[in-house]
């Protein structure tokens, strides 16, 4: 069995042009070619593009995925347990910036009574502070923000390490739900949307169910936070947004 290079570039969501550069240069030659010329793949074929494209989300330049490829000593299975190290690595750590990500956007700034070191601790790399200042511009007039900057002014460290368990508890449960197959219009998933809408009014400030369906739009809209969402699984932002605005219309 073999592949069109367009019927090859629908499959992995890439550009026939990409597939045309990976054959220039030599990181995917197609196996066969038929009497006109054209480009087809094989199976074998279709596992290196897999394996290109494993590593190119890794953020490896195509120079290095060529060696890597190439390594007469590797094999397909050591390539896969490499990738999946190094993807189990980056979704812990985003996970960890998730919960730091969402508070900083939706609390609008936190004004923390921490050191340098402990905001390390409790965010990771994240910077809280880093969208203040847009946070500020976009939010600072709104009763939401100034609520929220009066509750988080006298969080504590270990206050922030709390919300961080809760909230990463509330997006494992959403992504249960979708890697179940759950709709998002269904019972159990507007029932964790309510969950984490309740959790914000809670933590931040008082969020009606016009301010989270505004949230869930958010989520779909801001990449940062379509990020943040789908880092923990994929097709999460869209499922939450859609939980979200499910459950807004149940309550109506």
């Amino acid at each position: 069995m073999s592949y069109s290079v367009g019927q090859v570039a629908a499959f992995a969501s890439v550009t026939v042009r990409t597939l045309h550069h990976y054959d220039e240069i030599g990181l995917l030659q197609p196996g066969e070619r038929n009497h006109a010329g054209h480009r087809r793949y094989g199976d074998d074929d279709l596992d290196r593009l897999q394996q290109i494209l494993f590593y190119r989300e890794l953020g490896f330049p195509l120079d290095e995925v060529a060696a890597l490829l190439d390594d007469p000593h590797a094999n397909p299975q050591q390539h896969l347990r490499r990738q999946h190290d190094l993807l189990t690595a980056r979704i812990a750590k985003l996970q960890e910036m998730a919960a730091a990500v969402e508070h900083a956007m939706e609390a609008r700034r936190m004004n923390v009574r921490l050191t340098p070191e402990e905001k390390f601790e409790a965010f990771g790399d994240y910077d809280p502070d880093e969208h203040a200042a847009e946070v500020e511009e976009r939010w600072g007039d709104t009763e939401g923000y100034k609520e929220s900057q009066r509750r988080t002014a006298a969080y504590t460290k270990d206050d922030w390490k709390r919300l961080t368990a809760e909230l990463n508890a509330i997006h494992g449960k959403m992504a249960d739900q979708l890697a179940q197959g759950v709709p998002a219009d269904a019972e159990a998933a507007m029932d964790v949307a309510e969950e984490h809408r309740l959790f914000i009014c809670g933590a931040y400030y008082e969020c009606s169910h016009e301010i989270h369906t505004c949230l869930g739009e958010m989520y779909v809209t801001d990449e940062r936070f379509t990020a943040t969402y789908e880092a923990i699984r994929t097709g999460l932002a869209v499922y939450m947004r859609d939980a979200i605005l499910a459950n807004a219309a149940r309550h109506q």
